[in-house]
C-alpha cells in the first residue's frame, strides 16, 4: 500500500517506490549545487561591489576617432589618472562618439551628470552658446608665435563661460597647427573659382559663412558622417587637414587635394560637470589636474607640426591621392579676408560680451 502511495505516473509508465526516492535525491542535491552557485555568484557581486566602492571610475566620451592623436592624449590621460591616484581613480575612455552624444548638445547633458568627462571643443557650440563659440574662428591665426600670444586669453574666457553652464574645466588638450586641404573626390580643384561649382563639407558654420562670401556652396557634414558623404557624391569636396586624413581614411574616397588655409584653433577643454567635481574628494581632484596639466604640457607644443603635415601628404600620396599645388596666393589671402569678416559678424550676431572677447583677442595678436 505505501509503495502505491509513492507510486508516480510519467506518460504511460509507472515509478516504483525506490525509483521515485532516486529521482528525489538527484533533485535535491540538484537544488543544493544551485543554492551553492547562487550563493557562490552573490558573493562574487558583494567582492566586485566592494572593489568599485574602493575603486571610482569615470567615464570620459571623446568625440574624435581613437587613432586620432589627441585620442592618444585622452588615454594617456587616464593612465595619469590611475597612476596619480594610486589606482583608486580611474578613467573610461569612449571614443569616436560611441556613446552616443553629439558635439552640438554637450552643454544640455555633461553638466546635468549624463557623462563624468568630456573633450570639448568651443566652436562646435554656436546653438547654445554663440559667445564661446566666436571666441576665436579658424583661420584667424597663422603663426605659432600668434597663437601662443593668444592662447592665455582664449584659455581665460573658455574656463569663465563654461562656469556658467556649471562646466569645470579640468585641462585643455591643444591642437596642433594645422593646414586645411581642399580634398575632391573625381576633379583635381586648387582654385575658388573651380570650387563654386561643387558642393563643400564643411565642419563649422564659421567656415560655412566664410565659403559663402567667395560664392562657394558649404555645407556642415559631421565628421563620422564625411566618408560616405564622399563616396556618394553628397559632397564633391571636403575641407580637411592632410595630418589627420589617414584617421578617416580620405584617401580612398578622395583623388585630389590642394593647400588652402592655416587652421590654428582654440584648444580642446577637458570639461566635467561642476557637480561632479565638487563630489571628488580633494586627492582625487588632484590626480585629474595633474594628469590634465601634464597633457597640456606635452601637446602645447608645434615646432614639428610643419614637419608631421608635410609627411602626412607624401604618405597620402604614395597611398595613391594626387596632391596638386597649393591655392594662389590671391585665393588664400581672399579666404583670409573671408574669415576676418565673418567673426566679425558672428560675434556681433551672438552679442553679450561676444564683440568684446573678439577683440581681447585681437589685442593678444597684436591687432
Amino acid at each position: 500500500m505505501l509503495a502505491g502511495f509513492f507510486s508516480v505516473v510519467f506518460g504511460q509508465a509507472r515509478l516504483s517506490t525506490t525509483q521515485f526516492r532516486a529521482i528525489l535525491g538527484r533533485k535535491m542535491k540538484a537544488r543544493t549545487v544551485t543554492r551553492t552557485a547562487l550563493a557562490l555568484a552573490a558573493a562574487g557581486l558583494m567582492a566586485l561591489s566592494s572593489t568599485s566602492l574602493s575603486a571610482k571610475e569615470l567615464r570620459f566620451n571623446n568625440p574624435l576617432p581613437e587613432n586620432r592623436p589627441e585620442s592618444h592624449e585622452i588615454e594617456q590621460f587616464a593612465k595619469d589618472t590611475a597612476a596619480n591616484s594610486g589606482e583608486e581613480l580611474t578613467v573610461k575612455v569612449f571614443s569616436g562618439g560611441s556613446l552616443g552624444l553629439k558635439n552640438g548638445d554637450i552643454l544640455r547633458t555633461l553638466p546635468k551628470g549624463f557623462i563624468d568627462l568630456s573633450l570639448v571643443w568651443a566652436n562646435y557650440l554656436q546653438r547654445d552658446a554663440p559667445e564661446l563659440s566666436t571666441v576665436l574662428v579658424q583661420g584667424s591665426i597663422g603663426t605659432e608665435k600668434e597663437l601662443k600670444s593668444a592662447l592665455p586669453v582664449i584659455q581665460d574666457i573658455y574656463e569663465g563661460e563654461f562656469n556658467k553652464w556649471g562646466v569645470k574645466t579640468v585641462g585643455y588638450i591643444a591642437i596642433p597647427m594645422l593646414q586645411a586641404s581642399i580634398f575632391c573626390r573625381d576633379e583635381p580643384v586648387r582654385s575658388l573659382e573651380d570650387l563654386k561649382s561643387k558642393k563643400l563639407r564643411v565642419w563649422t558654420r564659421d567656415q560655412v559663412l566664410s565659403f559663402q562670401r567667395l560664392g562657394v556652396a558649404a555645407q556642415i557634414v559631421p565628421q563620422n558622417e564625411m566618408y560616405i558623404a564622399l563616396k556618394t557624391g553628397v559632397v564633391d569636396c571636403a575641407v580637411y587637414p592632410a595630418l589627420y586624413a589617414h584617421t578617416v581614411s580620405l584617401q580612398e574616397v578622395a583623388k585630389y587635394a590642394s593647400y588652402l588655409y592655416p587652421m590654428a584653433a582654440g584648444p580642446y577643454t577637458i570639461g566635467m560637470a561642476q557637480s561632479k567635481w565638487d563630489g571628488l574628494s580633494a586627492a582625487e581632484q588632484d590626480a585629474l589636474t595633474k594628469a590634465a596639466d601634464a597633457a597640456w604640457e606635452r601637446t602645447n607644443e608645434y615646432s614639428k607640426d610643419v614637419e608631421r603635415e608635410m609627411a602626412a601628404r607624401t604618405k597620402l600620396v604614395e597611398q595613391g591621392l594626387t596632391y596638386l599645388d597649393d591655392f594662389s596666393e590671391e585665393d588664400r589671402t581672399a579666404f583670409l579676408d573671408a574669415v576676418s569678416q565673418t567673426w566679425k559678424q558672428m560675434t556681433e550676431e551672438a552679442g553679450g560680451k561676444a564683440p568684446e572677447y573678439r577683440e581681447r583677442v585681437l589685442k593678444a595678436l597684436g591687432r
